[in-house]
This record gives C-alpha cells, sequence and structure tokens, in this order.
C-alpha cells in the first residue's frame, strides 16, 4: 500500500474544511461570537453541558435543579436567532460525520457481521 492511512485522514481533514457543512458551521460561530449577547448566553450553554457531561461521566447523581436549569438554558439559547443557526449548523455537520463514519467504519462491521 504506496499510501499512508494518516496521509488520507490527514486529507479527509483538510477536505472537511472545505465542505459546505464546514463552511456553515465556522460562519454561523463566528456570527455568535462577534454578537456579545449571544455569546455570553451560549458559553453558558456550553459551561452547563459540560458540567453535566462531567457529573455523569464521574458517576454522579445529576440533581432535577441542575437538569431544571440545562432545559430553560436550552429554550433561551434556542430562542436566540444566532445560536439557533449555530445549532442547526452543527448539526448539519453531524450528519457528514456520521455518514463518514459508517463509511470509514464499514469494514469492521463487515468483519464481525461474517460478509
Amino acid at each position: 500500500m504506496s499510501n499512508n492511512i494518516y496521509d488520507t485522514a490527514n486529507q479527509l481533514e483538510k477536505d472537511l474544511r472545505e465542505t459546505d457543512a464546514y463552511v456553515a458551521l465556522k460562519a454561523a460561530y463566528d456570527a455568535v461570537k462577534a454578537n456579545p449577547e449571544a455569546n455570553e448566553m451560549f458559553q453558558e450553554f456550553q459551561g452547563i453541558q459540560v458540567k453535566l457531561q462531567q457529573k455523569q461521566m464521574s458517576g454522579e447523581e445529576i440533581l432535577e435543579e441542575e437538569i431544571k436549569e440545562a432545559q430553560e438554558m436550552a429554550m433561551k439559547t434556542g430562542e436566540n436567532e444566532t445560536i439557533k443557526n449555530l445549532m442547526e449548523a452543527e448539526q448539519k455537520l453531524s450528519l457528514l460525520i456520521d455518514d463518514i463514519n459508517r463509511i470509514i467504519m464499514s469494514p469492521i462491521q463487515e468483519l464481525y457481521q461474517g460478509q
């Protein structure tokens, strides 16, 4: 095999940056950063998400008030058009990455499925 798999992975990374989905995500993120209100709200939302993920990963119980806080913040951020655009762009890029992951993992899936 003349092509190193890491060269292929690095090329995939470069190609991903040129996709419409990534370009849209970058533009949406730049718009959030340029809007002080949206940026502050987004940073707060991310902080809540990280805190809950860390608690979940460490096996700590997530309190009802923390769930309520996260839900309220999610609703609030969803009402902000700039953040809403960012979240939609994230979803589109995530779908693309899921498709790429399925392709990459297909040899392993075929191996275990006996195909």
